[in-house]
């Protein structure tokens, strides 16, 4: 079998400095059309060689230039020839690196700022003229004071007389405000004019061309061999298993541990979509006892997340050792997922939750892995998903804990209590999807508390649980926002699952956005 070159397409290197967004920056060249990749600085040089891109974009730092030990852009980089965007610390590296002088700003600026355009440069194509104002987000305090040799001012803000510096000849521009954030109206549209405009690049990397080539790679990387893939119901693993039967045929089984934690309905859906639709082979193992039974008398969350992780390896591998034979294990691993943290102090990040995962598999079973969508992010793995006849229905359903309802029943789980919480939520959703809210919604779900409280029902006394509602707006989930409703659907719902819903007399709702709260409650 003819071996087919590696996943290499023409693209956009982010050289990642330690920024909070730099995942953002990635997601505006690609909605150009571009491919791009992250590599932290510390290895940036190596994923120069393998990439060979076609520009490069310098993210921002929470570090100073003026630190003796701050990052540096690798030199093989500045002796390219490629044109490079720097964004706020990625502006300072660059003049620190060329000769310019930069020096700690008197006040800085953050947050909303204008910048006056005082020439034209290429990034500002079709987009910004002389003479005009436009809005940015800056966050920086450290500013650039002198140019390095060959560059011109071309906008300034109060607080940055450089804001957007050019040159021409070497195709470097640079930046201090943040154009990869909502914040800065035109921004998607600046790094999309260095990716097309400066870089040379067409745009024409879409999910019909990944699709093709990601067919071709798993066929040489499997050959003849058996894959098996875990089916958690979401839509990660599943769009890789479709992708992945498309390449395979029969070679794929795909084993889906129903835990009894699924939304009313789920269970039912992924088997017919697999079995029915795709009609790829399809191992359905009903553990609800084994795991309901497992988590009886557990209530700390972290220890919820564990136990289920854990047995759901342990019922896979046990089916997988059904199946025999098979080389690989497929995993609907994304790029986030695998995008590394940048540390400057080389110490561990704070656990917030520990996510349920079947990472623990492969050095287990011994076997090889096959993640095609590891260069995707959620909102092209929905497009890739489309791309292969997934249905709206499924591809665009708003994200679902591995662990399912069981954090989403504060204190201890049980089956009444599980069962309570999935009428309830399938009438949320009902009510969301009939008011066409629900793909205005990033996440939408119900929390069953364990708090019990004092209501009247037919003139007679109840004392039943509350249920929380929440629903937030996000773009990639690290921050979000609660939903605001419409002023009659709120009590509409509620009056809806008080009346349907045996076990519950009290709804209330969630407006705590993220930060500080979370978006599961556990």
């Amino acid at each position: 079998m003819t071996q087919p070159a590696p996943f290499n397409p023409d693209s956009i290197l982010i050289v990642d400095f330690g920024s909070q967004v730099t995942q953002l920056i990635a997601r505006r060249v690609r909605e150009a059309g571009v491919y791009s990749e992250i590599a932290p600085f510390q290895s940036a040089e190596a994923a120069f060689e393998r990439m060979q891109p076609k520009g490069i974009i310098l993210s921002g730092s929470p570090a100073s230039v003026l630190d003796a030990d701050s990052p540096r852009v690798p030199q093989v980089i500045l002796d390219s020839g490629l044109p490079i965007l720097g964004i706020c610390y990625g502006q300072q590296v660059l003049m620190a690196q060329l000769g310019g002088i930069v020096t700690l700003g008197d006040s800085g600026e953050f947050g909303h700022a204008v910048i006056e355009v005082s020439d034209r440069c290429s990034l500002f194509d079709g987009l910004w003229a002389e003479g005009e104002s436009h809005q940015v987000w800056m966050s920086h305090g450290d500013k650039v004071s002198a140019l390095a040799p060959g560059f011109r001012p071309v906008a300034a803000s109060p607080g940055a007389p450089y804001a957007v510096i050019a040159d021409d000849d070497r195709r470097y521009y640079a930046m201090q405000f943040h154009p990869e954030v909502v914040h800065t109206p035109g921004g998607g549209r600046l790094i999309a004019n260095f990716a097309r405009h400066v870089c040379g690049l067409t745009g024409d990397w879409t999910m019909a061309e990944f699709r093709a080539t990601k067919i071709a790679e798993i066929r040489a990387q499997v050959g003849k061999g058996k894959v098996i893939c875990g089916l958690s119901g979401g839509v990660d693993s599943a769009v890789a298993a479709v992708l992945i039967h498309e390449a395979i045929g029969e070679q794929l089984t795909c084993v889906f541990v129903d835990h009894g934690l699924m939304r009313s309905g789920e269970a039912d859906q992924v088997v017919g979509l697999f079995r029915n639709h795709y009609n790829i082979p399809l191992v359905h193992v009903n553990a609800e006892t084994l795991f309901l039974n497992g988590l009886a008398g557990i209530t700390d969350p972290e220890a919820k997340r564990k136990f289920i992780g854990a047995t759901f390896i342990d019922v896979f591998e046990a089916e997988a050792k059904k199946i025999g034979g098979a080389e690989f294990l497929a995993q609907g691993t994304l790029y986030p997922d695998v995008i590394e943290s940048v540390s400057f102090t080389g110490g561990p990040s704070v656990t917030i939750k520990s996510h349920h995962n079947v990472g623990g598999l492969p050095e287990r079973m011994n076997m090889k892995l096959v993640e095609p969508l590891r260069e995707l992010f959620k909102d092209e793995v929905r497009a890739l998903g489309r791309e292969l006849g997934l249905t709206d229905a499924f591809v665009g359903r708003h994200p679902f804990p591995g662990p399912g309802l069981a954090i989403r029943i504060p204190g201890e789980v049980t089956r009444e209590r599980c069962d309570i919480l999935r009428k309830a939520d399938a009438i949320y959703l009902e009510e969301i999807r009939n008011a066409g809210l629900y793909d205005a919604i990033w996440q939408a779900f119900a929390v069953l508390l364990p708090v019990r409280t004092v209501g009247v029902m037919g003139d007679g006394r109840t004392y039943d649980f509350v249920l929380a509602l929440r629903a937030v707006t996000s773009t990639d989930g690290m921050t979000a926002a609660a939903y605001q409703f419409p002023g009659d659907f709120l009590p509409r719902v509620a009056t809806r699952i008080v009346n349907e819903v045996k076990g519950i007399n009290r709804v209330t709702y969630d407006y705590t956005s993220k930060p500080p709260g979370t978006i599961e409650w556990e």
